[in-house]
This record gives structure tokens, C-alpha cells and sequence, in this order.
């Protein structure tokens, strides 16, 4: 079993030490030893933290995440959960979408000012209600 320091598994990954040792300790990560003071970390691990980086990208929080990995660290993606995370993140685009072409209106809006404008004025509703969505 080739194993690889903390050292070399954070350069490789790209993720520091101090995240390396919190994955540990909260047990998205497993150390197979030491040498020395230094962890060792199985070859494994690389493929497990690209993985935590993409479910972070994707959302996911660091519980959901953990949840994903077997006992013996590999990878256990929940489809269905995926499908919906997917699904999510289409309409927040679409959202965001929406937004960008709103503003870039504002932006060009030949109104005398932007409250004159009703792109504007729409938009502004739309931030209120999202605003007191958020609260709840």
C-alpha cells in the first residue's frame, strides 16, 4: 500500500494541512499512521478530496458529504440526491440569469432615473420578497 505524507497529499491536493487534519478529525478522512509527528495518508485519499471539493462545490454540506463515502473510503454517490442537487442549482442559475439580464437593463435604461424605470421597479419587488423569504 503506498501511503503519502501530509505534506505530499496537500500539495497534491491543493487543500491544506489544517483542512487535512479537521477532515480527520470529523472523519471525512482517515490517516493510516505516522511517521514521526507527520500523518500518512493512503494514495486513496487524493481521490477522496476531490470529491469533497466537488460535493462542496456542489452544495453539500461536510455531513452530507461524509455520508458518501463507505466505511472503507470509497465513494457512495447517492443518484437520486444528486438528480435533485442538479435540479437546484438549474433553477438558481436560471435565477441568476434572470437577474443578470435585469440589471443589465437597469444599466442601459433610457428612463430620466431608475425609479422611473419598471424593470427597475420589478426588480426591487423582487428583491423585497426574496429578502422576507429568506428571514422565514
Amino acid at each position: 500500500m503506498e501511503v503519502l505524507d501530509i505534506g505530499v497529499l496537500s500539495e497534491q491536493s491543493g487543500v491544506p494541512p489544517s483542512t487535512l487534519r479537521y477532515y480527520e478529525e470529523i472523519g471525512l478522512i482517515q490517516s493510516v499512521g505516522r511517521r514521526g509527528l507527520r500523518r500518512q495518508f493512503e494514495r486513496l485519499t487524493v481521490t477522496q478530496l476531490a470529491l469533497i471539493s466537488l460535493g462542496k462545490m456542489a452544495g453539500f454540506s461536510l455531513e452530507d458529504i461524509k455520508g458518501m463515502f463507505a466505511k472503507d473510503g470509497t465513494p457512495q454517490l447517492p443518484r437520486a440526491e444528486l438528480h435533485l442537487r442538479a435540479d437546484m442549482l438549474e433553477e438558481q442559475i436560471r435565477g441568476l440569469s434572470r437577474l443578470r439580464d435585469a440589471m443589465r437593463h437597469v444599466a442601459d435604461c433610457p428612463a430620466e432615473t431608475h425609479l422611473d424605470c419598471p424593470k427597475f421597479q420589478h426588480l426591487m419587488k423582487f428583491a423585497a420578497r426574496s429578502a422576507n423569504t429568506q428571514k422565514r
